[in-house]
């Protein structure tokens, strides 16, 4: 019987004759009829994926060489882009709609043999943190059902954690693939600003935004960012031109020693959850009883960190949805009128839901005349303190540990209580995309309350590759079942 544990152990698998890429895709085609009710797909493409299935296993057959991807099943975040499929962002306003073209991303991942097995649920237009803003209903935690997944990306996340697929790619803007993977206690991934490319990726904040990767071990995580991170003549805001860099050999001479920080304000703050604390000071005693330097030192930016990123991020949001009005893209509304004004509203008033609403008026707010100074220029000057401290940071460190989130998954229901406490549990991750630097959340613990939680570890902008290598020797540490060979 087909089971997966690694590309590279399945890929041995199909050279030794031991499973097929037609096994290995209805495998995961019945998994995903047998838990529907996680609400993780949006569309499952099965007859593409059994004649992509087919078409692989004859080529294996006929004797040509594996590509890097051969047949390993995906599932895409309904934010990417996929020629000829359908993608709405978990909105009403793109009801209907398909995409014209394939994002660059993906497109690289397709040409090395990878099976797009369907496309995730997620918060609409990639807005909220707990994967209740859908059109489409919430998507469930597969290890609780009755706590949320994580959010924006919340779909994708459960599709690895619930073995639907074997990796899967979302978006982060804020945190929207570390926090659910913190939830779902698999390993997401946030690359560096600029090292992927975002062409085809839905914007919200496109100052921000940045396709991320979901997996179960460091290896397949690294091997889709190694193929994804290829240059991209369409998004100017990659880093780099020539080829991608090899993430996938990122292990270091032995021995080597790391500089570590940790933020006293971050392991300090009264939201974090008790265990949670104990347990990344343990790791931190851990780390420097094995001869690397760990040092706790201040952070005062901290507290700005939430206003300054919801101030840039929803004026940015304000901008980019502008086009979804019923004339360019999106819902049309049935209510007639001869008022074009009135149109726009009804358009827009029924194709969005309450939490994308929310963040176009206060991102309007935020930009409009008298306030453009108050909010929004500030914000930027927050953000540039935050990027300067970043670099000095890094003149002295190798890496920031930090927790991925102040508690373990909540409730279904409890971010709608009180929707500046959803904001406010974006504390720990929107750093990251404030400053561009790469971010990872590795699945290392478990709580009182048999849900996991993971560490988040951050390095210096275009510094992957160690970041990948502190990752992996985390998990060896931690969780050597989850060892990727």
């Amino acid at each position: 019987m087909f089971s997966f544990s690694t590309i590279a152990n399945y890929h041995q698998q199909l050279k030794d004759g031991n499973t097929s890429v037609a096994e290995a895709v209805q495998y995961y085609l019945n998994n995903i009829k047998g838990k529907v009710h996680l609400n993780a797909f949006i569309e499952v493409f099965e007859a593409e994926a059994v004649e992509k299935a087919a078409l692989l296993d004859e080529q294996l057959r006929a004797g040509k060489e594996l590509k890097k991807l051969h047949g390993v099943v995906i599932a895409i975040k309904d934010v990417i882009c996929y020629k000829d499929h359908k993608i709405t962002a978990a909105s009403k306003i793109l009801n209907g709609f398909s995409s014209l073209y394939t994002a660059t991303a993906l497109q690289y991942l397709l040409d090395e043999g990878a099976i797009v097995i369907g496309n995730c649920n997620c918060d609409e237009f990639a807005m909220g943190s707990t994967n209740e803003n859908s059109a489409y209903g919430k998507v469930l935690n597969a290890l609780d059902e009755t706590k949320v997944p994580g959010g924006s990306s919340g779909g994708s996340a459960v599709a690895v954690q619930a073995d639907l697929c074997m990796v899967s790619i979302g978006s982060d803007t804020g945190g929207s693939v570390r926090q659910p993977a913190d939830f779902c206690g698999i390993v997401g991934l946030k690359p560096g600003y600029g090292r992927i490319s975002r062409y085809g990726l839905l914007a919200y904040a496109s100052s921000f935004d940045q396709i991320g990767i979901f997996g179960k071990n460091v290896t397949d995580v690294a091997l889709l960012l190694e193929i994804m991170s290829a240059p991209d003549k369409m998004d100017s805001t990659m880093q780099k031109d020539g080829p991608a860099e090899p993430f996938t050999s990122f292990h270091p001479a032995a021995g080597k020693k790391i500089r570590f920080c940790v933020f006293k304000q971050v392991i300090e703050h009264p939201s974090l959850d008790e265990e949670i604390r104990d347990r990344i000071n343990e790791s931190a005693t851990k780390l420097a009883g094995q001869g690397h330097i760990v040092e706790y030192i201040d952070f005062n930016l901290l507290d700005y960190i939430v206003p300054a990123y919801y101030v840039l991020t929803t004026a940015e949001a304000s901008s980019n949805l502008s086009r979804y009005d019923g004339i360019r893209f999106g819902h049309r509304s049935d209510k007639a009128t001869e008022d074009l004004e009135q149109f726009y509203k009804n358009n827009r008033s029924e194709g969005f839901g309450m939490e994308v609403k929310r963040r176009i008026m206060l991102g309007t707010f935020v930009l409009s005349t008298g306030y453009y100074d108050a909010y929004y220029s500030k914000a930027q000057k927050i953000r540039r303190l935050l990027s300067d401290q970043v670099t000095g940071i890094f003149k002295n460190f190798d890496a920031i540990l930090m927790p991925t989130v102040p508690a373990t998954a909540p409730e279904f229901g409890a971010a709608h209580q009180d929707p500046i406490e959803m904001y406010l549990a974006d504390i720990f991750t929107v750093f990251a995309n404030l400053t561009g630097i790469p971010g990872i959340s590795v699945p290392l613990f478990s709580h009182s309350n048999n849900m996991p939680f993971g560490l988040q570890i951050m390095t210096n902008k275009q510094d992957e590759v160690h970041l990948l290598n502190i990752a992996d020797m985390l998990m060896q540490q931690y969780k050597p079942a989850l060892r990727n060979k």
